[in-house]
């Protein structure tokens, strides 16, 4: 039925239409921000040497949670063939515009988890490098860590998920795994049946108990040691490598108090390349 010409527009809708510009520009502004700090000049150089005794040519990678895709191309610059999944609708269609052609790469619309099915991922679209899996870790960082403190998650999207083993059996063994999902990273390791030579993990302060669980999780697997990345440094920050152990009693008492970062682990059975 018509409605009636002096009826206002209901409230809801009214908003809704309000704020299509507004999230269309948070999200393009997003993007912008991502492709400043992660496609600067001069950042391959020091991810190549980051990633240089992990990889080389004909060498398999995952890069899960690759976003504009900046460590797929170091990986494919040094030889190595990638598979890079990205859950977001938007940034995946720009991955695929930015690495999508490049050779060896293979781009998926994905995101990783413990078992096959689909989720919800938590977008915010001022800092799409923020979106989520994890209820639990978006509720922790809004309420507990100062540098989410401005963050918001506007959106909500259905994603497909996959697993590592799902992705072992249609691509092979990576030689390297690297993983960057925003506090989700201790489920993709659920989804890993056997140990891979070598990957890296993100945590956050506020989160270290996602990054302990993974530590768990690969001491199940095989023998790993490890070593730090600080922030989007492309250095190790100690000066050896540790056991599951003493990694484990360093995030326990707060990783030095580190903002963020990621811990990179290797088997300590090394394979001839």
């Amino acid at each position: 039925m018509d409605r009636p010409p002096n009826r206002p527009e209901p409230a809801a809708p009214r908003l809704r239409a309000l704020r299509r510009p507004l999230d269309s520009f948070n999200s393009l502004l997003g993007l912008a921000r991502s492709l400043v700090i992660y496609r600067r000049p001069g950042r391959r150089r020091g991810l190549r040497r980051l990633y240089g005794p992990f990889v080389g040519r004909g060498d398999l990678v995952f890069d899960i949670g690759a976003h504009v895709g900046d460590r797929t191309a170091a990986f494919a610059s040094l030889g190595a063939r990638g598979v890079a999944l990205e859950p977001q609708p938007r940034i995946a269609g720009w991955l695929r515009r930015l690495v999508g052609g490049t050779p060896g790469v293979t781009v998926v619309e994905a995101a990783v988890g413990r078992e096959p099915g689909s989720a919800r991922l938590a977008v915010s679209a001022r800092t799409p490098t923020v979106s989520t899996l994890s209820d639990s870790w978006k509720r922790r960082m809004g309420e507990g860590n100062p540098g989410f403190r401005d963050v918001r998650w506007e959106t909500a999207v259905d994603v497909r998920v996959t697993t590592l083993d799902a992705l072992i059996g249609e691509h092979g063994v990576p030689r390297f795994c690297k993983i960057d999902v925003e506090g989700f990273e201790a489920e993709i390791l659920e989804g890993l049946s056997h140990p891979v030579p070598a990957l890296s993990f993100e945590f956050v302060r506020g989160g270290l108990d996602v990054a302990r669980r993974c530590v768990a999780r690969l001491r199940s697997l095989g023998d790993y040691e490890y070593n730090v990345v600080e922030g989007e440094e492309r250095a190790f920050r100690l000066a050896g490598w540790r056991s599951a152990d003493q990694i484990d009693t360093w995030l326990a008492a707060g990783a030095d108090d580190l903002a963020s970062g990621d811990l990179y682990a290797r088997t300590t059975v090394r394979e001839e390349r």
